[in-house]
């Protein structure tokens, strides 16, 4: 569950043509994706009937031409959701003989997610710096012996407490949600 909630509270999930329009051949696409910011972080979600459509991601020179052979990646389950992972644009077609020429076809431009510096991975290693380590963690002097803690660095920082406060906050809520 808390997977679920960071998903959808890192990025929205747009469901392509919505409201009133899905993956299909009535749906104006470039007059949908105007009323859109996308932002790395993002995804879209393709609604259709298999048996009638697909979804095809190409480069943009198959984009114009409407030409699926040279594809990026398929997918034709119906209910297909695209992580819109980097900024850039991004274009889908459908696959089937007349259907891009008829208009299913849509270029999605990702801006890059808000905010000037993003949260690390907690899966991304840190360095071991005296600054990373833990407040009571005693980093070797250059002859090798380490060097207790200071009663001051014993003492945890405002900076690191808030940091914590805050961390543990967020957990709470998340497992409240």
């Amino acid at each position: 569950m808390a997977a679920a909630v960071l998903g959808t509270a890192l990025g929205a999930t747009y469901t392509v043509g919505a409201p009133s329009g899905s993956w299909d051949l009535r749906t104006n696409y470039d007059q949908w994706v105007s009323n859109i910011n996308f932002r790395a972080g993002d995804q879209i979600v393709f609604k259709y009937s298999p048996a009638a459509h697909d979804v095809v991601e190409v480069n943009k020179a198959d984009y114009d031409s409407c030409s699926s052979s040279s594809p990026i990646a398929t997918f034709n389950s119906g209910d297909d959701t695209i992580p819109l992972t980097a900024a850039g644009t991004r274009y889908f077609i459908c696959g089937f003989n007349g259907h891009c020429t008829g208009g299913m076809k849509v270029a999605v431009k990702v801006e890059a997610a808000t905010g000037s510096n993003p949260a690390p991975s907690p899966m991304t290693p840190r360095p071991r710096t005296p600054t990373a380590m833990a407040p009571n963690a005693m980093p070797p002097t250059a002859g090798g012996r380490p060097v207790p803690p200071s009663n001051s660095a014993s003492q945890p920082t405002g900076v690191a407490s808030l940091v914590g406060l805050s961390l543990g906050a967020i957990v709470v809520g998340l497992m409240a949600f």
